[in-house]
């Protein structure tokens, strides 16, 4: 495995080498694709182009045209393709350019990848990582930003995977391709560009597994993707008024990590769930429900939600308007405290 990073441009043990989101991704593409001859990235324009967003930029060059290649303009048919893979031993990793155009492959996703190890009692086990460029903050036009996490959550079969920065990016790209299981790694591409120090290590905990991102002691905020960042803002501006508010990063987005919420909630006493999908059965209902079966006798408020508003994902100048904003997630702290 160390000859494997440093093939990959970065020393194993190494210093922190400055990445982007999107570079710590295609670092650990390279790696994938440079330990397991059966691993295939596909997708519209992954290959000559390099993806839209560049995150595969340079593999098509380094690994071949039978491994990294392009294909036509058809989510459904990519996904098919990466069932018809999986089930004669590749392990596909395709991506479908924005989470808005996933919809055209759910037939796909929850028929076939999430059913099929069910179906055939684990002869046809689909080890497919759909890369997915997901939720907002760029601005795009419409059926370019979704928040789809809970409708993939609740398909029995499937894994969710969801980063917020570049370092967790790479680690659980690594645990999730070399999963036996299906997995949807949702990329917060309004975090691509983000650059952070990053050590390219191999992944140390299990799959399932949240982490603290900064301790407090007044309440938790919990958030996965691109609100984490949301969320870090909030706490900074709170400590000015000497609040100290925990950020949990949930990570995994099915699995759930139920003990770590209860644990960082059972100490705060206080929760308030981030995210940009739609209130009304959105994913911080059953993070909600955890915390309050885990911690019912701990909490001293209600949990609190942030979410997104029950309208179609807005396109362009409306969604700075839509996605959860400093203020309001401030304003659930104050009512979460002054319960």
């Amino acid at each position: 495995m160390t000859e494997l990073i440093e093939r990959a441009g970065a020393p194993a043990g190494s210093a922190p080498v400055e990445l982007s989101m999107q570079q710590a991704i295609n670092r650990a593409l390279r790696v994938l694709l440079a330990e397991d001859p059966d691993t295939l990235v596909f997708g519209e324009d992954v290959g000559t182009l390099g993806g839209v967003f560049r995150v595969t930029d340079g593999l098509q060059k380094e690994f071949g045209d039978r491994r990294v290649f392009d294909t036509p303009l058809a989510e459904s048919a990519i996904m098919g393709m990466a069932v018809g893979l999986a089930m004669n031993g590749w392990r596909p990793v395709p991506e479908l350019q924005f989470d808005g155009f996933a919809y055209p492959a759910i037939d796909q996703i929850v028929n076939q990848v999430a059913r099929m190890n069910y179906r055939t009692r684990g002869a046809a086990p689909m080890p497919i990582t759909l890369r997915l460029p997901s939720f907002g903050g760029i601005q795009a036009p419409e059926h370019h930003g979704e928040s789809l996490e809970a409708l993939f959550a609740h398909t029995p079969g499937l894994k969710v995977a969801a980063p917020s920065d570049a370092g967790d990016a790479y680690t659980l790209l690594l645990q999730s391709v070399r999963s036996d299981d299906p997995v949807v790694f949702m990329e917060p591409k309004a975090r691509y560009w983000d650059r952070r120090p990053v050590q390219l290590l191999e992944p140390t905990t299990p799959v399932g597994t949240s982490r603290i991102v900064r301790p407090g002691r007044h309440a938790t905020l919990i958030a996965w993707g691109a609100m984490v960042h949301r969320c870090l803002q909030v706490a900074e501006l709170a400590a000015e008024d000497g609040v100290d508010l925990e950020v949990l990063d949930l990570r995994w987005l099915k699995p759930i990590d139920a003990a770590g919420l209860a644990a960082s909630v059972a100490r705060t006493r206080r929760a308030v769930v981030v995210h940009e999908a739609p209130l009304t059965a959105g994913l911080g209902a059953e993070v909600a429900t955890l915390v309050t079966e885990n911690c019912f006798r701990d909490l001293a408020a209600p949990v609190q939600r942030v979410t997104g508003f029950d309208v179609p994902y807005p396109a362009g100048p409306l969604e700075p308007q839509y996605l959860p904003t400093i203020d309001r997630v401030l304003l659930a702290v104050q009512r979460t405290l002054e319960y």
